[in-house]
């Protein structure tokens, strides 16, 4: 004799099944939604290259960072901080409507650590990329009685979202800066030589030393 189900437990065991489904699917949505990959295997080429981001100059650190400092601003750069020690400059770009980036330039003055008196420049450059996002506004209204309401308007608004940020290693980048850089170093002036003074030298027994003069009388 056939066992008669009640339609209240098959729907308990269609929700069950459902439910089972709906966290089988859970479990595996956050593999197929876009965004960072969990297995990138990223190791940076850091320590690599001595030369990309370093010169080493004769010039003290005041004349060296000066020189940055001119560098920039002939580029364009709004220069944030200047001293004897640090440069720090800041540029924008917008190649398309949608896209902009932005430049933050740094230099570093030093004293040279390999003992010839001059000065090592170290140069780095971080580019942050924004995108440009549409903003929908709603208004609220004032009613009398009933309160504020909230009206939808077609008004948007133009915001910058911030989408990535990386320090620049691009080799012809900084050799193209250290060269123009290069330009408002003063130039070295030649060599002056400095008088040479002749002290006599004392002899303190020098007339003891003397020879007399013959005597007319004796030699006749």
């Amino acid at each position: 004799m056939p066992i008669a189900r009640h339609p209240l437990s098959l729907s308990f065991g269609l929700a069950a099944l459902l439910l089972a489904g709906a966290l089988t699917g859970c479990a595996r949505l956050p593999e197929a939604l876009p965004g960072p990959e969990r297995n990138i295997a990223f190791t940076p080429n850091d320590f690599d290259r001595s030369d990309l981001h370093t010169r080493h100059l004769r010039a003290s650190q005041q004349q060296s960072c000066e020189a940055a400092r001119r560098a920039l601003l002939s580029q364009g750069y709004i220069v944030e901080t200047a001293t004897a020690e640090d440069v720090k400059g800041r540029k924008y770009y917008q190649p398309t409507p949608d896209v902009h980036y932005e430049v933050q330039m740094r230099v570093v003055c030093a004293p040279d650590a390999q003992g010839v008196g001059g000065t090592a420049v170290f140069a780095s450059a971080i580019q942050d990329r924004y995108v440009i996002k549409k903003v929908n506004n709603s208004a609220s209204l004032g009613v009398g009685g009933l309160g504020s309401l909230s009206l939808p308007l077609n008004a948007t608004d133009d915001t910058l979202v911030k989408v990535g940020s990386e320090t620049i290693t691009d080799a012809h980048f900084y050799a193209s800066f250290f060269e123009l850089f290069a330009r408002y170093l003063p130039a070295p002036g030649p060599r002056v030589q400095q008088p040479v003074t002749v002290q006599p030298v004392p002899q303190p027994h020098a007339e003891d030393a003397a020879v007399a003069p013959l005597d007319r009388a004796a030699t006749q």
